[in-house]
């Protein structure tokens, strides 16, 4: 469980002892919240030695009372209000008025409950400020890091597709001016590095495509029976010639008719993606072994390489989207960084799991579990 620290600003002994015992064993949850809300209580007999406690403990939520020997409950309210503290502050005070009220709520109060009220009123205030503030705050972080991820999504797309471009550019003006000649064939080179690029740059934008529709939630799911070896061999079809391109073999093993309800398309990225890593990330003269099995209860999906294989330190960063793992051996290899991210997310609406075994320099295992 989780503990708001509340700090109780009341010249009252009786007020705040009386607070501490309405709140000490209480606890607030909601269904979107992954764990019940408890509360830590400090106290304060005056508005000096609240600031002064606001100032060296990070305080969630203040019960504050106006009327308080030397200075007042609004001047803690501004203070609270110059210093941008991260708190929720709920007015409490024998002496309410409309004037009160507006000028605490327009210095930033939460709320404004005048004494005496009853234990079920203030656990109402305080459930209600509890869900506030822990709303206030997941949007803060939603935003936070969506401008970090839109940061990192500039940065990798910048990235990605200027170099690519910059090499396309570079071959198209060599041609243009006929700088090696005047025979096609002398350019055959720079044209095939060229259609790598652009590949390169076409994977990149599918990639984002995939995964922008899995984030907003606006992707069409056509979920129906599908025969999952039907579309696993379709998947090997499709990365047969990147196989051919880098000499390794795919070794395929499934019955016939096994049977998933799920959405074709969604199914098909997930064995593009796990075949395409297992080759792009193999050794020349490698190989491949792709497997479906099924069980009265569970689907299992194994791809295993004999690439390149993977630190046990890195395995965890994975599935974190634009994350690649970059070494010695991975400099030439293109990639989004977006590929097991969003095998990741699509593996997840199945309810299902997906592990990872890896040696480096030996291979890497990759097993999808997906429930019936």
């Amino acid at each position: 469980m989780k503990k708001l620290k509340v700090l109780i600003v009341d010249d009252e002994p009786g007020i705040r002892s009386g607070i501490e015992r309405i709140l000490r064993n209480y606890a607030v949850g909601y269904p979107f919240m992954d764990e019940d809300f408890g509360y830590e209580i400090l106290e304060a007999g005056t508005g000096e030695t609240a600031i002064d406690i606001i100032n060296n403990n990070p305080i969630d939520v203040i019960l504050l009372d106006n009327k308080l020997p030397g200075i007042q409950g609004v001047e803690v309210l501004e203070y609270i209000n110059k210093k941008q503290y991260d708190a929720v502050v709920m007015m409490i005070t024998s002496y309410a008025s409309l004037e009160l009220a507006v000028k605490a709520t327009n210095m930033g109060a939460y709320n404004f409950v005048p004494k005496p009220f009853t234990p079920q009123e203030l656990k109402a205030a305080i459930e209600n400020i509890t869900k506030h503030l822990f709303l206030k705050r997941m949007t803060r972080k939603m935003n936070k890091e969506g401008k970090q991820l839109r940061f990192q999504f500039l940065s990798v797309l910048s990235h990605e597709l200027k170099s690519p471009i910059n090499a396309v550019e570079g071959y198209l003006k060599i041609m243009q001016e006929k700088q090696v000649g005047d025979n096609i064939d002398d350019y055959q080179a720079m044209i095939d590095r060229s259609l790598v690029r652009l590949k390169s740059m076409r994977n990149l934008i599918i990639d984002l495509l995939d995964l922008t529709k899995l984030e907003s939630g606006k992707k069409n799911r056509e979920i129906k029976k599908v025969d999952l070896s039907e579309i696993s061999k379709m998947a090997v079809d499709t990365v047969e010639p990147l196989a051919i391109q880098k000499n390794v073999k795919i070794y395929f093993n499934s019955k016939e008719n096994i049977l998933f309800n799920a959405d074709p398309e969604e199914m098909e990225i997930i064995f593009n993606n796990l075949l395409s890593n297992a080759i792009k990330y193999n050794k020349p003269d490698g190989k491949v072994n792709f497997s479906i099995s099924n069980s009265a209860d569970k689907i299992i999906v194994v791809v295993e390489d004999s690439g390149i294989g993977i630190d046990k330190e890195d395995i965890p960063r994975l599935f974190h989207e634009f994350s690649r793992i970059r070494n010695s051996k991975t400099k030439d290899i293109t990639g989004s960084g977006l590929g097991l991210s969003i095998v990741k997310k699509l593996v997840d609406l199945y309810n299902g799991e997906i592990k990872v075994d890896s040696t480096p320099d030996a291979g890497s295992v990759f097993t999808v579990v997906l429930p019936m």
